[in-house]
């Protein structure tokens, strides 16, 4: 995360990550989506105050949407107001929506935001994850998975 000297704000990097989401989904493919944002909603990214942990993107009208994603209102006394859960526009390639809906509609996939960030031109952007739901072995198969890399890492270590 690259904060800003002064001010302490996120100039560019990660703002916002859904770490359970690689728990509960198997990632196909991942896409970068531009996110539609109004100026209040930019300053509180900027603060690193967003959650993503109950989003989820779909199709709505033709075009691709972040619902249920977590933007606190801006405190610094900033007049216009927004919802902290409103819907929020994602913006995509039209070969990419189509790709995205197909998939959603044909295999039964789930469109997962991963995390949001801004880039190296500070713009806001969504890691959207194409997934499938995980049944509850593979779960546990990931987390003895996991423990066995930390505990073979751990006796490497002990050894030298």
């Amino acid at each position: 995360m690259a904060k800003d000297g002064k001010s302490g704000l996120i100039a560019h990097g990660v703002v916002a990550q859904n770490r359970k989401a690689r728990h509960d989904y198997a990632i196909k493919e991942t896409i970068e989506a531009g996110i539609v944002l109004k100026g209040p909603e930019v300053k509180s990214l900027r603060h690193g105050r967003a959650t993503l942990s109950e989003a989820w993107a779909g199709e709505r009208d033709g075009e691709l949407w972040l619902f249920n994603a977590y933007i606190p209102e801006y405190q610094g006394g900033v007049l216009s107001r927004f919802e902290p859960r409103a819907p929020r526009k994602l913006l995509v390639h039209k070969k990419q929506l189509r790709s995205l809906i197909g998939a959603v509609t044909r295999e039964g996939a789930t469109l997962v935001p991963l995390q949001i960030h801004f880039n190296e031109r500070g713009l806001a952007k969504v890691l959207l994850g194409l997934a499938e739901g995980k049944k509850k072995a593979d779960k546990r198969e990931a987390i003895k998975e996991r423990d066995w890399q930390r505990e073979k890492a751990r006796l490497l270590r002990a050894r030298g």
